[in-house]
């Protein structure tokens, strides 16, 4: 019978890898790519069984992802961030479909949850994510928003993984912060050309649009609105960043 691995990347995740542990239950083994956290991370996650590896990201979350497939002990890799939970109707469906044996990468709902607010639409409706796959001949590309690489047809799974998204407007901002920068970073190795007008002013706009009013931001209320005008400085700011960066190294 086909087993599985359970990847998690994390980094002073202590509040929560239990619970993210716990939902992973199903599987044979629970691998922990831990980037040198400060707090009790590690400790908590070998005290829930899983086997913990300390390996620096250095801001390159594809090397890491892949780093943690090279390390998984079984056929079958399922990647879970320490913020996802992976519901029992899901867990259900991953092994009815790994024991099929049929090798396909399947890509799971995921659904966005605030711990004390309610959005479903705009920037956080549901997505599909490449989560599940053989590990062999596996691997992950990208520093920001990385794209698994795998030689097998894709497929969907019916039922639902969690997202809790941020705990606190102090995370969504510095999250907002590092990911501008990375995505700046990675724009100017791909030389990717940058426009003031079209894309530092026009492009944050239609990006606004696109969230708020077509992907029914709006339907969210003030939670809604909040998001899609930070979705919104999102776009502006990684251009900003990148059109500074080609003018003077991103000083000012």
């Amino acid at each position: 019978m086909a087993k599985i691995t359970a990847l998690i990347l994390a980094k002073n995740e202590e509040r929560n890898m239990e619970d993210c542990i716990r939902s992973v239950s199903f599987t044979d083994e629970v691998l922990v790519i831990d980037d040198f956290s400060t707090d009790h991370t590690k400790q908590i996650a070998e005290n829930m069984g899983a086997r913990v590896i300390q390996h620096a990201m250095a801001g390159d979350w594809g090397g890491q992802q892949t780093f943690a497939i090279q390390n998984a002990t079984h056929e079958w890799v399922l990647f879970i961030d320490a913020d996802e939970r992976i519901s029992e109707p899901l867990a259900k469906e991953i092994r009815e479909a790994v024991e099929k044996g049929e090798e396909k990468a399947y890509w799971i709902l995921r659904q966005n949850k605030f711990h004390h607010n309610h959005a479903t639409h705009g920037v956080l409706r549901p997505d599909f994510v490449d989560r599940l796959f053989p590990a062999k001949g596996s691997y992950v590309t990208g520093y920001v928003h990385p794209t698994i690489v795998t030689p097998y047809p894709n497929a969907k799974l019916k039922n639902v993984m969690y997202h809790y998204t941020y705990d606190n407007w102090d995370q969504y901002l510095n999250k907002l912060n590092n990911y501008t920068r990375l995505a700046a970073e990675k724009y100017k190795d791909q030389h990717k050309s940058c426009h003031f007008v079209k894309d530092i002013m026009l492009r944050p706009l239609w990006a606004f649009i696109k969230v708020y009013i077509l992907n029914g931001g709006f339907l969210d209320g003030k939670i809604g609105w909040i998001l899609s005008v930070n979705h919104y400085f999102y776009t502006m700011n990684k251009y900003v960043k990148l059109y500074y960066l080609y003018k003077d190294n991103g000083h000012l």
